[in-house]
């Protein structure tokens, strides 16, 4: 198993959602009041978002409320908004708001995270003729769901920036407000991690 592997399906079911071809006339609507355009661009972005918070946060219904929280900061943070990539912006929003709601539910008594499969995020909705292949992905990411929730918090954000939503270095970097350093660090730890805890399902990696 390659040291992307053990993220390489999640990085299937992440992936970058592309810019509209008006987005930055758009920003500039939204940041000016308009409603309708800033609308537009959450609706463009509410998957990805929605996919980072439950996979920070294991939830789905904690997801949307993470989600929500973030687009009711970014309606009222986008006259600041300075440029950049807008999608990484509000992507940082919605990792914030996760946050948030870790922290809370930390000094509430702890509930067992559900299964994987009770609110599977973003996962490719594809028809498929070989069931015993589509018993198999469906069992990869749930084992690859599982082991991600093991690793600490700061090296699932990366992991999850990085190989599931396509972010560099840099932009990961940016969005947590770590050293570069840093950053390669969490990530090179986190593969490790994965690593030792998929080390028993190497078979449904191609390992």
């Amino acid at each position: 198993m390659s040291e992307l592997d053990p993220t390489a399906p999640a990085a299937r079911t992440g992936g970058r959602t592309a810019p509209l071809d008006d987005e930055a006339e758009l920003v500039a609507r939204a940041a000016d009041g308009d409603r309708v355009a800033f609308s537009r661009l959450m609706e463009h972005y509410q998957s990805a978002c929605y996919g980072l918070a439950w996979r920070l946060l294991g939830n789905a219904d904690q997801a949307a409320d993470a989600v929500q929280d973030a687009f009711i900061h970014a309606y009222t943070a986008i006259d600041r908004y300075r440029g950049g990539i807008f999608r990484s912006w509000l992507l940082r929003i919605t990792a914030n708001a996760s946050y948030d709601i870790l922290r809370r539910a930390k000094r509430r008594p702890s509930q067992p995270l559900p299964e994987p499969d009770e609110g599977e995020a973003e996962l490719p909705d594809v028809a498929t003729s070989n069931p015993a292949a589509e018993a198999a992905r469906s069992e990869m990411y749930r084992h690859l769901e599982l082991a991600l929730r093991q690793l600490p918090e700061d090296q699932r954000t990366a992991i999850v920036l990085c190989d599931v939503y396509g972010m560099d270095y840099n932009e990961v970097a940016a969005m947590t407000d770590a050293a570069l350093g840093t950053v390669k660090s969490r990530i090179h730890r986190g593969r490790l991690r994965l690593r030792e805890l998929l080390a028993d399902h190497r078979e449904l990696f191609g390992g």
